[in-house]
Order: C-alpha cells, then sequence, then structure tokens
C-alpha cells in the first residue's frame, strides 16, 4: 500500500497559502500612528515587508517598509500609498502567484476576492517554496514522471515501487510511440530502401519537431500562467507568424544545405518541404495539447511531457516520408 504521504498532490491555491497576520492600516492614519502600530504588534506579523491599506475591509493601497521610514511622520498614507496593486483571487494557483510576483518584483502577493475585500498575502518565503516545488514538478513533468505530494521531499524518500509507479505509465506511452513509429517507417521500407539518404535525415526531422514544440509549449504555457488578461486571439496571430518564419529560414537553410550536398533539387525539396511542414505541425500541437488539458481541468504542463513528444515524433515521421513518396512518384529519378 503506498504511504499516504506520496497520494496525488492536491491541486495548490492562493487561499490555503495565504497568511493574514500582516500590517494593516486606514489610508486615513498618518505614518506615525503606522510605525507606532508595527512597533506594538511586530509579534503578531508574519511577515513585514509591506503595510497594506484597507478601507472597510477592502484593499485600496500599499507602502513598502523603507518607505514608512523615509516619510515625514504628519504625511497621510492616502497620500503616499501606491495605488496601482497587483493582487490574486483566492482560487488563483499557487503557481501563477508566484510567477506574479517574479514578474512585478514583489516580496508577496495580495489576495483578494471579487469585491475587492482584503483576504491577506501570499508572504515571500512561501513564494520561494511553491518557485522551488514547481521548478522540481516541471523537471519530473519533462522526464515523464507523475508528480509527487511533495516532490522536493519524497522523491528522495519514496520506495521502489512507488518510483515505478510513477515513472512506468509515461515510459509505456512512449515505448508504444516507439514502436508505432518503427512500424510507420517500416511501411515506407522501400522507399528508403531505394533512396538511403532519406534514412539520414529521420533524426533532423525528429530533432526540428520536438525542438520547436518544446519551445512553443513552454512559452505559450507561461504566457497563461503570468498573463492575467491573455488572449489567446492575438497570441495565435503572433505566433502563426513566428512559425512562418522559423519554418520558411529553417525549411530554406536544409534544402539548401541538402541540395549542394546530394546534388539534387528533388532531395533539398524534400528536406525543405518536410520541415516546414513539421515546424507548422509542431506549433499547432504545442499550442492545441494545453488549450485542450486546461479545458478538462487538468494542469497544461503536463502536455510539454513525453505525450506530446510521441504525438510530435509520429506525425513528423509521417509528413516527411509522405512528402518524399508523393514527390518521388511524381518526379522518379
Amino acid at each position: 500500500m503506498e504511504n499516504s504521504n506520496f497520494k496525488r498532490k492536491p491541486l495548490k491555491e492562493a487561499r490555503f497559502v495565504m497568511t493574514n497576520k500582516i500590517p494593516k492600516i486606514s489610508s486615513q492614519a498618518t505614518i506615525d500612528e503606522i510605525k507606532k502600530e508595527i512597533l506594538n504588534k511586530t509579534q503578531e506579523f508574519e511577515t513585514l515587508n509591506y503595510i497594506y491599506v484597507v478601507d472597510n475591509e477592502k484593499l485600496v493601497g500599499i507602502l513598502s517598509i523603507k518607505d514608512i521610514f523615509a516619510l515625514p511622520k504628519k504625511t497621510k498614507i492616502r497620500d503616499c500609498m501606491k495605488k496601482e496593486l497587483v493582487t490574486a483571487r483566492p482560487r488563483t494557483s499557487q503557481e501563477r502567484v508566484a510567477l506574479l510576483a517574479l514578474k512585478n518584483s514583489l516580496k508577496a502577493i495580495p489576495v483578494v476576492n471579487a469585491e475587492n475585500y482584503f483576504l491577506g498575502i501570499v508572504p515571500s518565503d512561501t513564494i520561494l517554496n511553491i518557485l522551488y516545488n514547481e521548478n522540481i514538478e516541471d523537471a519530473l513533468r519533462f522526464a515523464g514522471v507523475n508528480p509527487f505530494l511533495e516532490p522536493a521531499k519524497n522523491i528522495i524518500k519514496a520506495p521502489a515501487i512507488l518510483h515505478f509507479k510513477k515513472r512506468f505509465p509515461w515510459l509505456f506511452l512512449g515505448l508504444m510511440g516507439g514502436i508505432i513509429a518503427a512500424f510507420l517507417v517500416g511501411f515506407f521500407e522501400n522507399l528508403l530502401e531505394k533512396k538511403l539518404i532519406l534514412a539520414a535525415f529521420i533524426p533532423l526531422i525528429v530533432y526540428i519537431a520536438d525542438a520547436v514544440g518544446v519551445q512553443t509549449q513552454t512559452l505559450y504555457i507561461r504566457s497563461i500562467v503570468l498573463e492575467q488578461k491573455f488572449s489567446l486571439r492575438k497570441y495565435i496571430f503572433r505566433e502563426t507568424f513566428v512559425g512562418l518564419a522559423l519554418a520558411s529560414a529553417l525549411g530554406g537553410i536544409a534544402a539548401l544545405v541538402s541540395f549542394f550536398w546530394q546534388k539534387s533539387i528533388l532531395i533539398g525539396f524534400i528536406l525543405g518541404s518536410s520541415i516546414f511542414a513539421t515546424i507548422l505541425i509542431a506549433m499547432t500541437i504545442a499550442l492545441i495539447l494545453p488549450w485542450f488539458f486546461l479545458k478538462i481541468k487538468i494542469d497544461p504542463a503536463i502536455a510539454s511531457g513525453p505525450f506530446a513528444t510521441i504525438v510530435r515524433d509520429i506525425l513528423s515521421l509521417l509528413i516527411y516520408l509522405m512528402i518524399a513518396q508523393t514527390l518521388l512518384f511524381l518526379f522518379p529519378v
């Protein structure tokens, strides 16, 4: 039986990792009053990076400790507080909270509800811990390891049987994908026997598909997490332009190199057009899979693991071999 420490990791949201043991003050107060508040209640506070300005239980501003000790005592809080705030909602994922802190160079992120009622903050030590654990989790996902409850600790202490259970499913899927790819190559055996040079380019086709796919997925997922007003339409428009530019540039270079190497316009065109199509397909998969996982309420980062790699590898091989077979049939040499 599995140890209870290694059960499926629950979804962590801001409401579960925040604290309300923090200094709060009214916007009508003065700098002198907030100084006295801090001195009198220092032991009650879990963190002292910022002073949160709250009126009628709603967050209206923020001040850093450095500002408090640099301003005149009689200064009203409302006259010096920062009103442009970066906040999270109670159900915001902890990863998004941490990335918001990084993006905006903040030591803590306030948590407010839909009506802007102040609930608490996610403090700096919690943010660092989130980033540390999420980094380990992302690395495990890319390697095809199912998530541990607390990856930083439990991956070290986990027994061998648990490691097997965590790693086997994706590796089995990879094995099946490899077998499908082998059958696919075998189906085009006659083509490869006639033009052996085509087999030499298979690793290049697969590598390009994986490299472009991983780049696109990583940037896409991070954009979803970081951007509070993420526009899928604008992102796809931009990525379409980037994809066409990359496909044209890399496909053109590959075509020229293979032409001068093999002295064959046809081989150059096969390789160039295959890389062009492969890059566009790889980028499409990289955008569709995370979107699909989001729709079914699964962490989209899982699409960056072996599953996406298998899909890309099989489709890139299929595209390459079908283009080669079609062009060699139309223009026999």
